[in-house]
């Protein structure tokens, strides 16, 4: 039981360091930083590898983190609403993953589509609020645009890598421990 806690969270450490570094490597254009969502993959990962506890927790804290130590995303209002929607992701894609007794990449998609909606859902509703604090409107197109038009390569992105790299970790996990913790096809 400690080794699987110690496990966890150097993993959820890793991936936190990894969610720190990923953006310099798209961010450098803007556009292009945006589109890819570098922050979502180390958060799903988390979620999924180690449960809702750290996805909640390395999404919630990292665009803090990154803001304070970066100054990218701003403080007021990026890193609060994108806060929000990483833990958000965090927390639902490790929730309904951990509540399985058997895995299938089907139901690895369904976590992930659920879980991606409901981080938009999230992040729409909070930069509404935020930019409404400021006085400054926050539409519904602003919202279809911002959370689908405009992340279509960074949802294929994450459709690709994400069961790709889940499925490496929890083979090699189950290979090491000689479990049946396999995601079947």
């Amino acid at each position: 039981m400690k080794r699987e806690y110690i496990q966890k969270l150097v993993l959820s450490a890793m991936l936190l360091a990894l969610g720190m570094v990923l953006p310099f490597f798209v961010g450098q254009i803007k556009e292009i930083g945006d589109s890819l969502l570098p922050m979502h993959l180390p958060v799903m990962l988390c979620g999924l590898l180690c449960g809702w506890k750290y996805g909640l927790s390395v999404g919630g804290i990292l665009p803090f983190l990154r803001s304070v130590s970066f100054g990218m995303p701003p403080l007021y209002p990026n890193a609060i609403w994108m806060a929000l929607e990483l833990a958000t992701y965090g927390f639902v894609i490790g929730m309904l993953y951990c509540r399985r007794k058997s895995y299938s990449r089907a139901y690895l998609f369904f976590c992930l589509v659920c879980s991606m909606i409901a981080g938009r859902i999230v992040w729409g509703i909070s930069k509404a609020i935020l930019l409404g604090v400021a006085g400054k409107p926050f539409g519904f197109a602003a919202f279809l645009t911002g959370a689908f038009l405009d992340a279509i390569p960074g949802i294929v992105l994450q459709f690709i890598l994400i069961p790709l790299i889940a499925e490496i970790v929890i083979h090699k996990k189950a290979r090491a421990t000689g479990s049946n913790a396999e995601i079947s096809k």
